[in-house]
């Protein structure tokens, strides 16, 4: 069985920092690439940030590049997303993703790449 399980979230003030947990219960080979996604109100899905495992090579969108860091942590089988500088732009609910292919630039981006998904968490970052 395969769970993926979101942490971290909350309210903040823009400035701010949050540190998002994805605590991943799957064999190695379901969870090649991780991601974390949000979702704002009345908009689309949006690709965050992945991370191969093999490799712990990143990619991330440009909204968030050089605010955000993700990162992994082979001992516990969890990923973190350390979001500092928060500005009320990042609201949302973010969650994390799983596939069992290493994707890279473009499909890494793309919902439809990823089999597992966790529940969420809410991050609301105030002005």
């Amino acid at each position: 069985q395969v769970q993926l399980v979101n942490s971290g979230g909350g309210l903040v003030q823009a400035g701010d920092s949050l540190r998002l947990s994805c605590a991943i219960t799957a064999r190695p080979y379901v969870y090649k690439t991780t991601a974390w996604f949000r979702q704002a109100p009345g908009k689309e899905r949006e690709f965050v940030a992945a991370i191969i495992w093999s490799s712990g090579s990143t990619d991330y969108a440009d909204s968030v590049k050089d605010r955000f860091t993700v990162s992994r942590d082979n001992s516990n089988s969890t990923m973190y997303l350390q979001m500092n500088s928060l500005e009320p732009e990042d609201t949302a609910v973010y969650v994390c993703a799983a596939t069992g292919t290493e994707l890279r630039r473009p499909h890494v981006t793309g919902t439809y790449y990823y089999h597992y998904w966790g529940q969420g968490t809410q991050v609301t970052v105030s002005s």
